[in-house]
């Protein structure tokens, strides 16, 4: 057991992983001589070099479309996508070729790629920076998505992806990456197991990734009024442990997603449907959500905080269910 930060524990993760297999790197925009966008990757250049801690030029579809041809061709690349906003330049190279090379391949090649970004508000980033768009991933069959919001997951989910023969999609969330927390050395976790973070009788608050913190908080301002919420982290998006969900929810009998992305279209969408199709008989009340204002990201702290999430809005629904 030892404690680090939450960018620490990637760093070490990439560094354990680049020891043991000489065809794991790194590469992505700053990753090397800047030492990462996040100062995720700072000092691997100097001990791994250039060959495998590898600079990009500013053009998410060539280094990633560059991934997934390195990992047809036996390597084991890391993608750092400087954040998620920007990903989107890649989407056709991920979705038309690393979701659909092994099924358009009748499973004769596979693509052993992770690709890592930065996700989310709450560092006043603004609009172009600053946008939770796991969802538009968990989309696509053929790739999984893991929302590591503990230090511990930080390590062990990518430490996971690594071994899968699939690509996965790392989301940070950017407000993780100081977090102090503990990490556990051994084996990789399994990718899609929720984790349950807090237990508790009369509402189920299910989220991931930077969300995880306010739920915890709100359920503590909860507990101070006599209201047990059971806090969920999903950890995974794709494939999603529904029966962590359900079981939380069939005990507690009420349920509030919180999701930062935008309420239309989310991912908390897809959580409230499943609960309504597996556990309709066993709620008390509709299930709720909390997700951002449907506006691009303010830069104006004041206004980022009043768009996002807060301990404050999920207590409110949570009463409200109540």
């Amino acid at each position: 057991m030892s404690k680090m930060t939450y960018r620490e524990a990637i760093r070490g993760a990439l560094r354990e992983a680049m020891r043991a297999d000489t065809r794991v790197f790194l590469m992505g925009e700053d990753v090397g001589r800047y030492g990462g966008a996040f100062a995720v990757s700072l000092g691997l250049l100097d001990e791994f070099g250039p060959e495998r801690i590898r600079d990009t030029p500013l053009s998410e579809s060539t280094f990633v479309g560059a991934g997934i041809g390195a990992a047809l061709g036996g390597m084991r690349p890391v993608v750092e996508v400087m954040t998620i906003n920007f990903s989107l330049l890649a989407l056709d190279q991920v979705l038309n070729n690393a979701a659909t090379l092994r099924h358009m391949s009748g499973g004769q090649f596979s693509v052993p790629l992770v690709v890592r970004m930065a996700s989310g508000g709450g560092r006043q980033l603004a609009a172009q920076h600053s946008h939770s768009l796991e969802s538009w991933y968990a989309h696509i069959p053929g790739i999984k998505v893991v929302t590591p919001a503990t230090v511990a997951d930080a390590r062990g989910l990518l430490l996971a992806a690594l071994a899968e023969p699939d690509p996965v999609f790392v989301f940070e969330h950017a407000t993780l990456y100081p977090l102090e927390g503990d990490t556990e050395d051994g084996t990789p976790m399994a990718i899609g197991r929720a984790a349950v973070r807090r237990s508790g009788k009369d509402a189920t608050l299910i989220t991931y990734g930077g969300s995880l913190g306010k739920c915890m908080a709100a359920a503590e301002q909860l507990a101070a009024s006599g209201i047990g919420a059971e806090v969920i982290d999903l950890r995974t998006l794709r494939p999603l442990d529904t029966e962590t969900i359900i079981a939380s929810v069939s005990k507690t009998r009420r349920a509030v997603v919180v999701d930062e992305a935008w309420r239309t279209g989310s991912f908390a969408g897809e959580v409230s449907a499943i609960i309504m199709e597996q556990a309709f008989d066993e709620l008390d009340a509709p299930v709720a959500r909390v997700c951002s204002a449907e506006v691009p990201m303010p830069y104006a702290k004041h206004m980022e905080e009043a768009a996002l999430p807060q301990a404050g809005t999920i207590v409110k629904a949570v009463r409200g269910l109540l």
